[in-house]
């Protein structure tokens, strides 16, 4: 006689009683992220430079049943990160999504413009997350660490030279994150989206011309909508992606698969 095993269980998605730590949550792929957490239970924590953006989006979780608060903060402020995070904190969440680009060619390429790019993309996200594991750690506490990547950290592409050098970057200091921290059970991966419908890209969008160009790379052959980020990113920081870490997600309609 056959004798059946107990059947398995999924892993939750739920987020309840988790803190959540997320920058450039005003607007965009941080703003949904936001929402999403929210969603799924997590006590969130809005960041970003702007306070009226996220105030107002602390007032829109919290209207709609959620647990929200904002915390303005400027990511590129190393010693302000560190000291406004670690009194906040500790977060067992963190979406690192704070970034910028000044897309150019090579030729036309400046320091200015180097420097504004490299700095939020990956040196601020690289504190960040620093600070946000020095809080799990000295709290014995497990954790998820999103770093916001992007396509771009697996390819290349035409005016983005700095923007690629700065989310293959990210992808390597995740790697290396994830080792480091695998030992205190504290997950980091990459979130690598496609071009989404945010304020930062939708004036390049306009240009017929380079839509086209966009969605002829893409296999399902549209641009992505920030809610088409919010799914993968309550995946990564539940416990259904309980053995994921040091990998790289792709949200990118097929881009890297050609």
């Amino acid at each position: 006689m056959m004798v059946s095993s107990p059947l398995p269980k999924t892993p939750s998605f739920r987020l309840d009683g988790r803190s959540a730590l997320i920058t450039g949550a005003g607007r965009g792929i941080g703003r949904a992220a936001a929402v999403a957490l929210a969603e799924a239970g997590a006590d969130v924590t809005l960041s970003a430079r702007s306070k009226d953006e996220i105030e107002a989006l602390a007032n829109e979780i919290q209207a709609a049943g959620g647990t929200a608060r904002a915390l303005k903060l400027d990511v590129t402020d190393t010693s302000l990160v560190k000291k406004k995070i670690a009194s906040e904190g500790p977060f067992q969440i963190l979406v690192n999504s704070a970034g910028g680009n000044r897309p150019a060619m090579l030729p036309d390429i400046t320091e200015e413009d180097y420097d504004f790019i490299t700095d939020v993309n990956v040196r601020a996200s690289i504190f960040v997350a620093q600070t946000v594991a020095k809080g799990l750690v000295e709290n014995k506490l497990p954790g998820s660490i999103i770093n916001v990547s992007s396509q771009m950290g697996h390819v290349g592409g035409p005016k983005r030279t700095v923007y690629c050098a700065t989310k293959h970057a990210i992808e390597g200091a995740t790697k290396a994150m994830a080792w480091e921290l695998g030992s205190h059970n504290i997950r980091v991966n990459t979130l690598c989206p496609t071009f989404i419908k945010t304020p930062m890209v939708a004036e390049f969008l306009e240009d017929k011309e380079f839509h086209a160009f966009v969605t002829s790379n893409i296999a399902l052959g549209r641009v992505g909508d920030v809610d088409d980020i919010m799914g993968a990113v309550v995946f990564l920081a539940s416990d259904a992606a309980g053995l994921v870490t040091g990998s790289a997600l792709m949200v990118d309609g097929g881009w890297t698969a050609a």
